[in-house]
């Protein structure tokens, strides 16, 4: 459960090799968090973690959908429902918000084309989920969970998602309002949208035209996200 008197204790899953939480972990850190960082292929059962406030779900290059990935998202998705159960908040960015639908009863597969450079996004909820325009990586799509509430849409799928069925409240939106504009030219460089023909060097521009007004967005989303998660 949460320990709301004292710093909040986070713990963010990630691959090994790309831990940058960005701007919502800066954020995290402000509010007075302390992040722990448990490698998503060596995840430990939820039970094992000790005291923790607030579960975040980072994205990866990987694929939910993927065969080869399956025993690490089947562990993650059994984490994430023991995490709920037990009334630990989650919140889940772009690969995160796919394995939060698995988790829950929905499902993700791979989109007819990758979504790309900064959108905006159709919604009904402007405080859990601001129209944007936010940077966007990714070449899957989500279909989420029957007992879910979805917030905002692209003509790709849907984009953000809440659901309490398991007593807890959990967020994730599919969008990145964490990635930094370094980081973002990163992904481009390592070839994270695959091979679609794109103009890098535009996305890249995007990254650093949109970078001021990305912060604040993502402060602003972050602070939202916990008030209505109920962490403190």
């Amino acid at each position: 459960m949460g320990r709301h008197n004292e710093d909040m204790r986070i713990h963010v899953v990630a691959d090994a090799a790309d831990k940058d939480g960005g701007y919502v972990t800066e954020r995290l850190l402000q509010r007075g968090g302390e992040i722990v960082e448990p490698d998503r292929d060596e995840l430990p059962t939820f039970g094992g973690l000790g005291a923790t406030d607030l579960v975040l779900l980072l994205g990866s290059d990987r694929a939910a959908h993927e065969r080869k990935w399956a025993g690490v998202v089947l562990n993650e998705s059994v984490f994430v429902r023991d995490a709920l159960r037990a009334g630990t908040p989650v919140m889940g960015i772009c690969y995160g918000a796919q394995v939060m639908a698995r988790a829950l009863g929905g499902t993700s597969w791979q989109a007819d084309a990758p979504e790309l450079g900064w959108t905006r996004v159709d919604t009904t909820d402007r405080r859990l989920c601001p129209e944007g325009p936010w940077g966007q990586m990714h070449s899957d799509v989500f279909a989420p969970p029957p007992t879910s509430r979805v917030l905002g849409t692209s003509w790709r799928g849907p984009q953000c998602f809440t659901d309490d069925s398991l007593g807890t409240r959990s967020i994730a939106w599919q969008f990145h309002p964490e990635v930094t504009a370094a980081t973002y030219e990163r992904w481009v460089h390592e070839g994270y949208f695959g091979e679609s023909g794109v103009d890098a060097k535009e996305f890249i521009h995007q990254a650093y035209a949109h970078e001021p007004a990305a912060r604040n967005l993502a402060h602003d989303l972050t602070d939202n996200a916990l008030d209505y998660l109920g962490v403190e």
